[in-house]
C-alpha cells in the first residue's frame, strides 16, 4: 500500500479485517494521501467486490485476499477453499466486468510438495502436488488465472512466495514462525517448536516482497515466477537468533510435528532477476533487526 502511494498512485484497498488491523493503515488514512487512498471493508466471497471495481475502473488488481494458515486448512478445507477458490474468482469476475489490465496474485511455495534437499532451492519447474489444502487451493488458483487469460484476455502474473516475513505481520501463515517467537519472547511467554525444529524455511522480507509486486505491475504477463532468497534456515536456528537478540532466557517447548507441513523449502529466484529485474537485497540478519525494533515500538 505504502509503496504503490509513494509512486503516486491512486489505491483502493479491500480487507475484511479477519486477521489484519486498520492501525497498519494509519500512513495511507492520513492527510497526505487525502484523494489517493480509499479503504473499504469487505469479503471478497460476500458480493461487492464486482460493484467496487465497476464503480473505480482501476487498471490493476494485487490479489492477496487468503487464508494462509496451513493447519487451519488441515482442520476445515472447505472453508479454505471458499476463500481461497470462490475468492478468487469473485476477484477475477469483478477484473473481467471492470476491465482491469492485468491481475497480479500472491502465491506460495506452500501450494507445492515437499522436495528432497537436493533438489533445493527449487525454480518455476516444480510442479511437485500439494501437501495440505491450503496449497491445492493456491494451484486451483493459479488454473483460474490461466483460464480467464485464454477465456477473456485477462492479463496476469503470479508471484510464488517464500516464507514473507517483517513489521505488521500476524502470526498467521508460513512466515508467521518469526511474529510468533518475536511476540512471545518480548513478552517471555513460552515459544514452542513443533517437530525437532531442523524444518528449514526460506525467509524474504516484506520490503523486497513489495518491490516484486511493484516490478510485476508491468513485466512477466502470463507467466509466474518464484520470490525467494536462496537460503534456509530452521527453525531451531531462528529461535537461538532470536533469543539472543531478545535476551530470552528459556528453552523452547517441543511439539509434535504439524500435518501438511514440508519439511523444507527454498526458492531460486533467477528467473525473477532476469525478467522482472528482482533481486533480494536485506540479509536476515537486518531484516530480524527490523522487524524487532518494530514489535518493541509497538509494545511503548
Amino acid at each position: 500500500m505504502a509503496r504503490l502511494l509513494e509512486d503516486g498512485r491512486r489505491v483502493i484497498g479491500v480487507d475484511d479485517l479477519s486477521t489484519g488491523s486498520l492501525a497498519n493503515l494509519a500512513d495511507a488514512r492520513s492527510e497526505r494521501h487525502i484523494g489517493r487512498f480509499e479503504f473499504n471493508r469487505l469479503d471478497i466471497r460476500r458480493g461487492g467486490v464486482t460493484a467496487l471495481a465497476e464503480r473505480h475502473r482501476p487498471e490493476l488488481i494485487y490479489h492477496l485476499a487468503a487464508q494462509v494458515d496451513v493447519r487451519r486448512s488441515v482442520e476445515d478445507p472447505v472453508l479454505d477453499a471458499d476463500i481461497n477458490v470462490l475468492g478468487t474468482v469473485a476477484v477475477l469476475e469483478a477484473a473481467r466486468v471492470a476491465g482491469v489490465r492485468k491481475v497480479v496474485y500472491a502465491s506460495s511455495i506452500g501450494s507445492y510438495g515437499d522436495p528432497d534437499e537436493a533438489e533445493l532451492p527449487v525454480d518455476e519447474s516444480f510442479t511437485t502436488p500439494a501437501l495440505s489444502p491450503y496449497g491445492a487451493s493456491k494451484r486451483v488458483a493459479m488454473d483460474y488465472l490461466r483460464t480467464y487469460a485464454h477465456l477473456y484476455g485477462l492479463d496476469w502474473t503470479a508471484l510464488t512466495l517464500a516464507n514473507v516475513y517483517g513489521p505488521h505481520q500476524t502470526t498467521a501463515g508460513e512466515g508467521g514462525v518469526v511474529a510468533t517467537f518475536i511476540g512471545r519472547m518480548l513478552r517471555e511467554q513460552p515459544c514452542a517448536i513443533y517437530g525437532d525444529g531442523e524444518q528449514t524455511r526460506d525467509l524474504v522480507f516484506v520490503d523486497d516482497v513489495v518491490h516484486a509486486f511493484a516490478l510485476a505491475a508491468d513485466r512477466g504477463p502470463g507467466e509466474r515466477f518464484t520470490i525467494g532468497t536462496g537460503t534456509r534456515t530452521s527453525v531451531n536456528q531462528l529461535f537461538v537468533a532470536l533469543a539472543a537478540a531478545t535476551g530470552y532466557p528459556h528453552p523452547p517447548v517441543r511439539e509434535p510435528a504439524r500435518a501438511g507441513e514440508v519439511r523444507h523449502s527454498c526458492l531460486d529466484a533467477r528467473r525473477a532477476g532476469r525478467e522482472l529485474g528482482w533481486k533480494p537485497w536485506t540479509t536476515l540478519e537486518e531484516g530480524l533487526t527490523l522487524t524487532l525494533a518494530w514489535a518493541a515500538e509497538q509494545r511503548r
